[in-house]
């Protein structure tokens, strides 16, 4: 049996001269390059002690070295467990805690704090890699060969754990197998037209499923090539339209991209396709984009546990509001929330997906896993929406209440846990409003205890360092009581409303 994933990414190869990977100001890589580096990579973790479905947690900024150490674990038959810079100390002992990894690969910055968790958790080996390539991991390159013998991994195989957000409990871990990657990199190539002429211009981050697996993995699957900024800036991006064709970005790339001078139909006239996901795409959004540039941004749908679900069509009408059909060899259907049974098209329900995409299910959750899936095999989506005639799905809100901001999960009941340890406050209620720039605003609803002086600034001074900065409130809000139904729960419905246009300009 080969490597399920990797065989698949291998037989899709241009010739080794071919650049894989520009780094803006660094050397370039050629999938010659990726071959041999990620051969040594794979043995040198390998080495480490990371055997066949030990996880490999990392913790590191984006660089192309972070790249090579996924596809070097997708190799070594290693499940790959990207985590977000921004989490702090007391989040990453969760993951860690939880994941069980067998390597832990960090930023040279934060190697201490980390050793005093891996020790806590038994962990057997840390190493760092840094950003412009240094770092313990690169050093141990330098002992070991570019051949390696690819370890074999069936379809069903875990190739990844992401760690999403809920409204209750802790994150859980996505259990990615080889052919959820596989199957929706095809699918995405063939519904986006990749070919080895295309350059993707490739501003995400690589710890989400939109920077890592669907840029990643489709440019792979296609041969094509990447232009790796380490963040996205509107001048550069512009800057370096005329060398690409393909922009993936959030809806907050497209305002900001709007808001700079530069931008018009004489710079992106080399650009086939924008494409637009993580979060909603605001109509207006949409309509200004295409009268300033003459293009369509093509917006699309998907979940970490499910990778990209709908796309509007490539050729086809682009309707803003929108997700588009499902994408080819995956099932989408709305159900009666109360019923389970499938409504008409137009009709307002859940959104329920079944298809190779579709994750193997929670780590170590069984029975969370057990109950987001229908008998059928349908996975329960948690988002509202409908299918109209046409087959385009439209989302209309989320049965939960996870908040977006920035193409980012953020769960509003890890917030309030921490902001109900402050002294002083009584309660707190966190929800996400209409936001231009970051799609959604984290904001916080708290309730203080009689005669006490606490203000905005004092509860976010007292949330720094407890939680990553996009998990922290832009806006805090006082009130003498939280809304509340008759059976005692906290209405946010009410909370959303009443504090929509806090962000408005």
């Amino acid at each position: 049996m080969a490597n399920h994933l990797f065989g698949s990414i291998r037989q899709a190869m241009p010739e080794p001269e071919k650049i894989f990977i520009d780094p803006v100001g660094r050397r370039r890589l050629t999938y010659g390059d990726l071959l041999g580096w990620s051969g040594r990579m794979a043995n040198a973790i390998v080495a480490r002690g990371v055997k066949p479905g030990d996880r490999v947690a990392v913790q590191v900024e984006k660089s192309v070295e972070a790249i090579v150490l996924y596809i070097a674990c997708v190799r070594a038959g290693a499940v790959f467990v990207p985590l977000n810079p921004a989490y702090t100390l007391v989040e990453l002992d969760y993951f860690i805690a939880d994941s069980e990894p067998a390597l832990i690969v960090v930023s040279p910055d934060n190697a201490t704090g980390i050793e005093a968790i891996a020790l806590a958790h038994s962990v057997r080996a840390v190493d760092t890699l840094g950003v412009d390539g240094t770092g313990t991991l690169m050093e141990r390159l330098d002992h070991h060969k570019a051949v390696f013998a690819d370890v074999a991994r069936g379809p069903d195989d875990l190739a990844a754990i992401l760690y999403t957000s809920g409204t209750t409990g802790r994150s859980k871990g996505a259990m990615i197998t080889h052919e959820n990657l596989a199957s929706n990199a095809r699918a995405l190539v063939e519904a986006w037209r990749f070919t080895r002429d295309d350059v993707l211009i490739h501003a995400l981050p690589i710890f989400h499923t939109h920077g890592l697996f669907v840029a990643i993995n489709t440019v792979l699957f296609s041969g094509a090539a990447i232009i790796f900024l380490p963040r996205f800036d509107a001048g550069e991006v512009i800057h370096l339209m005329p060398r690409a064709t393909v922009l993936m970005g959030v809806p907050t790339f497209y305002v900001r991209l709007l808001a700079h001078a530069g931008l018009n139909r004489d710079v992106v006239r080399h650009i086939r396709l924008f494409v637009s996901g993580s979060a909603p795409l605001l109509p207006e959004t949409f309509r200004a984009f295409a009268e300033r540039t003459g293009q369509i941004i093509l917006e699309r749908y998907g979940m970490t546990e499910t990778n990209m679900i709908t796309s509007n069509p490539y050729d086809r009408p682009r309707v803003a509001g929108t997700v588009g059909p499902a994408l080819p060899g995956i099932s989408v259907r709305v159900v009666d929330r109360d019923t389970a049974m499938p409504v008409e098209p137009g009709t307002i329900g859940m959104i329920e997906v079944k298809g190779p995409n579709v994750f193997k299910g929670y780590w170590r959750m069984p029975e969370k896993t057990e109950a987001e899936f229908r008998p059928d095999g349908y996975f329960v989506t948690g988002d509202l929406g409908l299918i109209d005639r046409a087959g385009y799905v439209q989302i209309v809100g989320r049965d939960k209440d996870l908040v977006i901001s920035g193409g980012l999960n953020v769960y509003p009941k890890e917030v309030e846990t921490e902001i109900d340890q402050i002294p002083g406050v009584v309660e707190s209620a966190v929800i996400g409003v209409p936001h231009p720039d970051f799609g959604e605003g984290v904001t916080a609803v708290v309730v203080r205890a009689p005669a006490v002086l606490l203000d905005e600034a004092a509860v976010l001074d007292a949330l720094e360092g407890r939680l990553a900065r996009f998990k922290q409130p832009k806006r805090v809000f006082f009130v003498e009581d939280l809304p509340r139904n008759a059976m005692g729960k906290v209405q946010k419905a009410v909370l959303r409303d009443t504090y929509k246009a806090i962000y408005e300009v």
